[in-house]
């Protein structure tokens, strides 16, 4: 009798020792799988401790990253100079399966980040993905161009497969100071935020969209027309609604550069600063990845990005202002030729 108690108290404490996380326990069902795709940026071990590290209750427990293809860029320094070190912190820091094709990680996971730092090869990247049916979070720039923007959409919708893409500004201050009581009715908007500048990315896709997408978080849909007045040091890039509301990003590379949002409404005025943490942004994404409904439209991420290509267009037309449905006009002429049809 003795012996067999003391048999089954060893069992129960190797139960103990090698419990699976209570995050992956849930309600006795597996974790979500979710794989990585480009591991050349911060955001792909930021977001791996938030999910492996989440305690049950929070609104991001129950995914583990599993596996991941490293991808990289030989001509985006901020590639090749940080992949093997994101790469191995995933590798032996949090136990992920480094794969060698995306071939092979879509057959390992349920769901995917594509993480890659430069928005080139996004679109490439995507396809053996939406064609597995797997629902995708696309980390910004969502592409390297507007067309590949327009085109990553239409690929989503032939194959069924929910995609999305945002900034974690969306989730922060910005939306905060959205929803104050205090503004009433939004009459307009600035945001500022850093805007470094990668020669591979039109000017604002790099960094300056952050703040272009905290502008959005505020107006909304609908801009007309673009201006952009550009110096070595800075950039200002002023929309006009279709309302008549008037929105301007100011994109900083000298100075402080710090990101905030001012926010004009019939009520008052909110001034807010900061950029937040990842955090929302991933609870977001883990929603999405459950529901496979986006919290950011296809239309909006689409319009964004014309915003920021119709601010290059104008500053090769020395800051005049250029229509958003002419770069959309032009953007969905090359996606069709690259599509085939």
């Amino acid at each position: 009798m003795r012996a067999a108690i003391l048999v089954t108290a060893f069992a129960m404490l190797l139960g103990c020792v090698f419990a699976l996380p209570a995050s992956e326990q849930g309600d006795g069902t597996k974790p979500i799988r979710v794989g990585m795709i480009g591991l050349d940026t911060s955001h792909c071990e930021a977001f791996t401790k938030l999910l492996h590290n989440a305690k049950p209750s929070s609104d991001v427990a129950g995914f583990r990253v599993v596996a991941a293809f490293r991808g990289g860029s030989p001509d985006v320094k901020a590639s090749y100079e940080r992949i093997e070190g994101f790469t191995e912190t995933l590798r032996s820091k949090y136990g992920v399966e480094i794969v060698d094709s995306i071939d092979d990680l879509v057959k390992k996971v349920d769901v995917v980040m594509i993480e890659s730092v430069d928005g080139r090869p996004h679109l490439q990247q995507l396809g053996p993905v939406v064609k597995a049916g797997k629902k995708v979070f696309i980390d910004k720039p969502i592409a390297g161009s507007l067309a590949d923007v327009v085109r990553i959409f239409q690929l989503a919708a032939e194959h069924k497969a929910p995609v999305f893409s945002s900034s974690s500004l969306r989730f922060g201050p910005a939306a905060t100071a959205r929803k104050s009581p205090k503004v009433g009715d939004v009459l307009g908007c600035l945001t500022f935020g850093p805007c470094s500048l990668e020669p591979h990315h039109p000017d604002l896709f790099w960094y300056g969209v952050h703040g272009v997408e905290a502008l959005y978080t505020v107006m909304g849909t609908g801009c007309r027309t673009v201006t952009r007045t550009h110096t070595k040091d800075t950039d200002v890039v002023t929309g006009v609604w279709q309302d008549g509301r008037i929105g301007t990003f100011r994109g900083l590379r000298s100075g402080k550069q710090d990101y905030g949002t001012i926010v004009f409404g019939s009520k008052g005025v909110e001034n807010v600063s900061g950029s937040g943490s990842y955090e929302p942004l991933v609870a977001e994404i883990c929603k999405f990845f459950r529901t496979g409904n986006p919290p950011v439209s296809a239309e909006e991420t689409t319009e964004i990005f014309a915003f920021m290509e119709a601010a290059d267009e104008s500053k090769r037309q020395d800051g005049r202002p250029v229509t958003i449905e002419a770069v959309m006009k032009q953007a969905r002429a090359e996606a069709a030729k690259r599509s085939g049809k």
